[in-house]
């Protein structure tokens, strides 16, 4: 069969189309193998604030019923028909399980109508990924400290993946999970990391004292401990007083949230010798974050802030240095909960 693809110069750049449906923002994107975003579709679902965090059967159904015009309208903004793709891409893990089939059902079946390859990425990969995308592409080795709502971790980056060494990750809680939970105690909407931010710039960061983890020693995060030293806090200052002070506590609570990350990246900056960080995931958005990870002394590279959270443009970039299965190879590719298949931990 004779596709579209078959008939263009061979000199052209190859074009890449990603889908990302890890947690409840439905995402698509065109990226060229040069890292060049042709287009990068982001369509938050927006109906979680009510339940206080994300519920995965209400995330999928969204997905389904998005899915379709968030890919047509990333193909027309890059102005690229289906059959010139070259290589669609997927998130296929870690993430909502039902949510990844979405993703990943609709991916095969735009691949296998023109029998293209098909690349099944690794979300991490892909949040780390999102260095290399251009004008000015961040290139190994470096640090990568990964800080979203699902993972927190720190990777020595010396290629361009997908096998990163990651040196330290979370224990229990992830950074973003601290957020979301410290709003939730205080009162505030969902998603908490934003609304935490807001109300922490008109705090004090030194009114409360909270842990840090600085003795636990080593390159491990642990956040339990300390949403449940904001509970005990507001539960002792009372109702009354707690509110009050609700932008004390938020801010005091950030700072602690900040200094743990800085903490442990500092120390594996030292541990490895490197001298370039890169930041990543939803956290990074945070300013107070960019902030105390600019005061580190490294060369810091942090990508858009469009680019930290969940996107499709990032999973097209990791898809570049993964190799593409051809049809119809990937028709019984399946998706994962957890991590594990393509970072190794040491």
């Amino acid at each position: 069969m004779a596709h579209d693809r078959d008939r263009v110069d061979p000199e052209r750049l190859r074009v890449i189309l990603a889908i990302e449906t890890t947690c409840d923002d439905t995402c698509a994107a065109v990226v060229t193998d040069q890292g060049e975003i042709r287009s990068n579709v982001i369509s938050s679902q927006g109906v979680h604030d009510r339940y206080g965090g994300v519920v995965p059967e209400i995330a999928s159904r969204h997905h389904l019923e998005l899915i379709g015009d968030v890919v047509d309208d990333a193909l027309a903004r890059a102005d690229v028909a289906l059959p010139a793709v070259d290589l669609v891409a997927v998130t296929i893990g870690p993430g909502l399980v039902a949510a990844l089939l979405v993703g990943a059902a609709t991916a095969k079946g735009l691949a296998a109508a023109y029998e293209l390859p098909l690349a099944g990425v690794d979300h991490l990969h892909g949040h780390v990924a999102a260095a290399f995308l251009g004008p000015d592409p961040f290139e190994p080795p470096f640090l990568s400290l990964i800080a979203s709502g699902g993972h927190t971790l720190l990777a020595r980056v010396t290629d361009h993946g997908p096998g990163y060494e990651v040196l330290g990750q979370t224990l229990d809680d992830a950074a973003g999970e601290a957020f979301d939970k410290g709003a939730r105690l205080l009162g505030l909407g969902y998603p908490g990391g934003p609304a935490l931010e807001r109300l922490a710039a008109d705090g004090d960061p030194d009114a409360f004292s909270f842990p840090t983890g600085q003795r636990m020693g080593g390159l491990d995060f642990s956040f339990a401990g300390l949403k449940t030293a904001l509970l005990y806090r507001v539960r002792d200052l009372g109702e009354a007083e707690a509110s009050r002070r609700r932008a004390d506590l938020a801010a005091s609570y950030q700072r602690a949230i900040v200094e743990s990350l800085a903490i442990r990246t500092e120390r594996a900056l030292r541990d490895t010798g490197l001298e370039r960080l890169s930041i990543g995931g939803g956290v990074a958005a945070n300013g107070a974050v960019r902030s105390r990870m600019s005061a580190l002394g490294a060369e810091l590279h942090v990508p858009p802030r469009e680019l930290c959270t969940d996107n499709a443009a990032m999973i097209a970039s990791a898809a570049r240095f993964v190799e593409g299965v051809p049809y119809p190879g990937y028709l019984g590719l399946d998706v994962y909960a957890t991590g594990e298949r393509i970072l190794v931990a040491t």
